[in-house]
């Protein structure tokens, strides 16, 4: 049986797949037998993956939609500007 050949959406999808296993405690090895891959091949396809720009591995095409939050969609109009800092008084000059 001839193996497959996963898609670099596939890819990345596996790679997120072991950080959310981690993180909720697996092992790092259990993680990656849980996608199903070698240790070999999961630390090559992350350190490729993570060299290429995240949308160089989804052929180029724009990322998904963040999630619109509408109470923050005015949030940097909103900001108002930072005092400036303060200065120092020098301390008066003994001739």
């Amino acid at each position: 049986m001839p193996r497959k050949r996963h898609k670099p959406e596939e890819i990345v999808t596996k790679l997120r797949q072991v950080d959310v296993l981690v993180s909720q405690g697996h092992g790092i090895a259990d993680a990656i037998r849980q996608i199903g891959v070698s240790e070999v091949t999961y630390y090559r396809r992350r350190r490729h993956y993570n060299a290429v720009r995240p949308h160089a591995s989804l052929g180029y095409r724009p990322p998904a939609p963040e999630v619109f939050v509408p109470a923050l969609s005015a949030w940097p109009a909103t900001l108002r500007r930072p005092a400036p800092p303060a200065t120092l008084a020098l301390p008066p000059a003994l001739n």
